[in-house]
């Protein structure tokens, strides 16, 4: 379970590596990211993260190498509904498609910073506080049993983030690019890809609530918890571009996560009595997620939703 410091180093130059090709190369200018671009980058980003798994698996032994392959499938189903709220803010503060990678890609780096601090708190506790793993399996349980008898609703004018930044900085009322600030009449202001990307940042901050703990209950190693996280996030922008559309088709996607949710807090307050192995967790969160895709198939859902926001 030690992590040694050549691990972090190797996972850092990975991680460097691909955002700085991703940046850099891919995304060097601002275009609209069609579904087929969007979905050979989610194929890419998919493949390095399963050859950091096979890396884990080959160095670090079978054990782990199972639990990083169930963390970033369970952090993988749960960042699907960050995908629905992205959608709702960008259409909210009318940031068209052209835009949007910019937004994503800060948010998404932010939130790297975010999980980290958070994963290593949570470690860190786990190691020195047991009872802590009976309030993370409570918390989760009362999360995954709100979601499954509610929608998450997301208004970005409601937000106590959005109220604080508009009583710092005046806010154009909009603007059609991707910078975060312009100058108007001598002034700095605050233009809507900024509050979009502080809408994020704040919806990460609420999902990595209940996305710390779940992947807290499959594996304690720091490494393995952080960098299923981050590639997970990672191939997110890529993700959202190709099926953000069709997330929101995925009727009851909300209900398969709050059932992830109440076994993963279930396998929390159960472990000291009755232990589940790792692949037995793999196996159950693939047949929720499979459950919920073939219901949503089955019987779909009749929204819709624009491609574009509108000004």
């Amino acid at each position: 379970m030690n992590v040694t410091q050549t691990d972090w180093i190797i996972f850092g130059a990975v991680i460097t590596t691909a955002l700085a090709v991703d940046l850099f190369v891919v995304h060097s200018k601002s275009a609209r990211v069609t579904l087929k671009r969007a979905l050979l980058e989610t194929s890419g980003w998919i493949t390095l993260s399963l050859g950091f798994g096979a890396w884990i698996y080959a160095s670090r032994g079978h054990q782990l190498g199972v639990e990083f392959f169930t963390a970033y499938i369970l952090e993988k189903s749960l960042s699907a509904d960050n995908i629905l709220v992205f959608l709702v803010i960008f259409r909210a503060f009318g940031i068209q498609s052209h835009y949007q990678h910019r937004v994503l890609y800060t948010g998404i780096v932010g939130a790297l910073v975010m999980r980290l601090a958070f994963i290593l708190v949570g470690v860190q506790i786990l190691r020195h506080f047991h009872f802590a793993l009976y309030v993370f399996g409570v918390a989760l349980m009362i999360i995954g049993a709100h979601m499954l008898f509610s929608r998450r609703a997301f208004r970005p004018d409601g937000n106590w983030m959005m109220t604080l930044v508009r009583k710092i900085h005046p806010v154009a009322s909009s603007y059609q690019g991707d910078r975060f600030w312009i100058r108007l009449d001598g002034r700095r202001i605050v233009t809507p890809p900024l509050l979009a990307l502080v809408a994020i940042e704040a919806m990460d901050l609420l999902f990595a609530l209940d996305s710390v703990p779940a992947v807290l209950a499959i594996t304690r190693d720091s490494l393995i918890a952080y960098s299923s996280n981050a590639f997970a996030i990672l191939g997110l922008r890529a993700m959202y571009f190709g099926l953000a559309e069709m997330m929101t088709r995925m009727r009851f996607l909300h209900q398969g996560l709050a059932a992830v949710l109440l076994f993963v807090g279930a396998k929390m307050l159960s472990s000291e009595w009755l232990p589940i192995s790792t692949p037995a967790s793999l196996a159950v969160i693939l047949g929720i997620l499979t459950l919920a895709a073939l219901a949503s198939w089955l019987l779909p859902s009749s929204a819709r939703v624009d491609r574009e926001p509108t000004n």
